[in-house]
């Protein structure tokens, strides 16, 4: 009896640990260092038909009036502490470089509710309308900080760039473009929004080996258990879906290998050529494909090839079990670049 007790107890001991070790190697990653920065951030509140929302503000110091805004939206099951952090505080390092703010805010139900039909969107029996949360947000901002709202941005990772698609889709007299990382459009049959006519400028940001939201389109789920988002279009049909609402009918510019770093200062017009940056072997493989017009839109999908779920960036390495995560490119960089070349 005392040897079978004995037995029972060190085979638990035993999966406890193995548990442990493949927790620590799959899931746990160490967070960033929070870099020194010149501006403050703050938490507040904002009252939207009776429910109450939290949000985080970072300004640069001494920001000016007129500044432009970045809304940056977290994942499932996230706030918007978490994504701050999980991006490596790296657009508040461009906030105080290129003086812009920063708002990270915080949703109520485990996934954005976004353009998908599947999802886990209900609070209390009921979903809540995100798009109205989000732009009465802006409004607030705007009214008390002068920002301006000509150039009021947005940008999520996984659930936080599904809804970055619906505000791109149902707001875009608010937002100037909006850039989506880990996130395709829903599938036809997975699809629930109303496009409005006027159009936003679109940045896609996908890796080719992301395990939940699948480059080539199909079912997006972990393992199909987890994080269910339904059927998506493929990276590139996602892309072209807003090429051909906007009418930038003609072929996309050719596909440029691109090899960038998180020290790349170039401006936009520099990514198109390798040659302009350092032949480091640390830096990592990238694809653009770009689509422009006459008009004051245009639709990039920037594909990281071999990368994995999340927001790729050098100060923060994410879990294995989201796939590979490399250091580069510089992801909060390149969005940016998008951002600003876009005119009012």
């Amino acid at each position: 009896m005392k040897k079978a007790l004995r037995f029972m107890l060190l085979s638990l001991t035993l999966f406890i640990a193995l548990c442990v070790g493949l927790f620590g190697y799959f899931v746990y990653t160490p967070d960033p260092v929070e870099p020194v920065l010149t501006g403050t951030l703050t938490k507040a509140t904002i009252d939207v038909n009776g429910t109450s929302y939290t949000y985080r503000l970072y300004q640069p110091k001494d920001l000016a009036k007129g500044a432009p805004l970045v809304m940056v939206l977290h994942g499932s099951g996230q706030n918007g502490a978490q994504i701050r952090m999980e991006t490596g505080y790296g657009f508040e390092r461009l906030a105080d470089q290129h003086h812009f703010a920063v708002v990270y805010p915080s949703g109520k139900s485990f996934d954005w509710n976004d353009c998908s039909r599947t999802g886990d969107f209900l609070v209390d029996g009921r979903e809540l309308d995100d798009v109205n949360y989000l732009n009465n947000l802006v409004d607030k901002l705007v009214a008390e900080h002068g920002f301006d709202q000509a150039q009021i941005f947005a940008t999520g990772v996984s659930s936080g760039g599904f809804m970055s698609l619906r505000l791109a889709l149902e707001s875009p007299t608010r937002f100037r473009a909006v850039a989506a990382v880990s996130a395709n459009l829903p599938a036809a049959e997975n699809f629930k929004c109303t496009p409005e006519l006027a159009g936003t400028s679109v940045m896609f940001m996908d890796g080719t080996a992301d395990p939940l939201v699948p480059y080539t389109g199909g079912d997006a789920s972990l393992f199909g258990l987890f994080f269910n988002s339904g059927k998506v279009l493929s990276a590139e049909a996602s892309a072209t879906f807003f090429a051909d609402k906007y009418n930038l009918l003609s072929s996309p510019n050719p596909v440029n290998p691109l090899t960038t770093s998180s020290a790349t200062t170039a401006n936009s017009s520099d990514l198109n050529t390798a040659s302009n940056l350092p032949n480091d072997p640390s830096f990592s493989h990238v694809q653009r494909q770009n689509w422009r017009g006459e008009g004051r839109v245009e639709v990039e999908l920037i594909s990281i090839i071999g990368g994995g779920h999340g927001m790729p960036q050098p100060y923060w390495q994410r879990p294995r079990i989201l796939g590979p995560s490399p250091m580069a490119p510089n992801g909060p960089e390149l969005i940016w670049q998008f951002f600003a070349r876009q005119k009012p």
